[in-house]
């Protein structure tokens, strides 16, 4: 894995679209839902957990259930291990902004999640696809997501680095630009936050240069984690109640 730290970006290219032509869409199952907070995972392979199944959803799950949260993914993907109790999701391997945007309504109508997590625009990098429009994209998808789920909290990542130059220095124009696009839609009222998933992962990372191992998966959960646990409501109540005379608890 690590020789291909040192390819060029043509072979990144054909490691990321692999992903897209090997590996199929998300596998469609019936939903596991346990009434918590609907939580949807969003973007590409590294959502759907590509090098290590399940991503960095299996951590941000435990992490979650560790500190009294009953949360439930949705998404009309569905996979990870045993040990990831709810493996909804709505992570495309090889998908771009624009293949996400013309999904996203459909998703969020037929889930109604409270909270969204979004990580995309690599694929757009790595394919080289029109990377000047590529904020002006996300800027897209970010107002066609909030109209569908005003009262959602969206949480919106800079995406992670890439080992090759070339492919890492798109990145870093596109990343420049994200946090002008979500302070401007907060500013409208919107309930959009920045996460800032470039800084928490790095290139050591990654399983082959272009998405994580193990240890960045974990990395990803928790800078999501610190980023739900800064906007009140995003991940909903404690799961349990201690034991006395206590009011209902509800689940957005």
């Amino acid at each position: 894995m690590i020789f291909w730290f040192r390819r060029p970006a043509a072979a990144l290219l054909a490691v990321a679209l692999g992903a897209a032509t090997v590996l199929p869409c998300p596998v469609t199952a019936s939903a596991e839902s346990n009434g918590g907070t609907r939580i949807m995972p969003l973007g590409d392979s590294i959502t759907d957990g590509f090098a290590d199944p399940g991503g960095y959803r299996v951590a941000l799950w435990r992490s979650l259930a560790d500190a009294g949260h009953l949360v439930d993914f949705v998404g009309s993907g569905y996979n990870g291990p045993a040990e990831l109790t709810d493996h909804d999701h709505e992570g495309h391997p090889g998908w771009r902004i624009d293949e996400i945007d013309a999904g996203v309504a459909g998703w969020i109508g037929s889930t109604s999640p409270r909270t969204v997590l979004l990580h995309i625009g690599t694929n757009d990098m790595v394919q080289n696809r029109d990377l000047s429009g590529a904020p002006a994209r996300l800027s897209a998808l970010i107002d066609r997501i909030t109209a569908a789920a005003p009262d959602a909290e969206l949480f919106v990542a800079t995406i992670i680095p890439l080992a090759d130059p070339v492919l890492e220095a798109r990145a870093a124009a596109y990343n420049a630009a994200i946090p002008g696009i979500v302070r401007s839609r907060a500013a409208a009222g919107r309930r959009v936050h920045l996460v800032d998933m470039h800084a928490a992962v790095a290139v050591a990372d990654l399983a082959d240069g272009v998405h994580p191992g193990h240890t960045g998966y974990d990395r990803m959960a928790a800078a999501w984690h610190a980023a739900l646990s800064s906007v009140p409501g995003s991940t909903g109540g404690p799961a349990t109640l201690p034991a006395g005379p206590q009011a209902p608890q509800s689940h957005e």
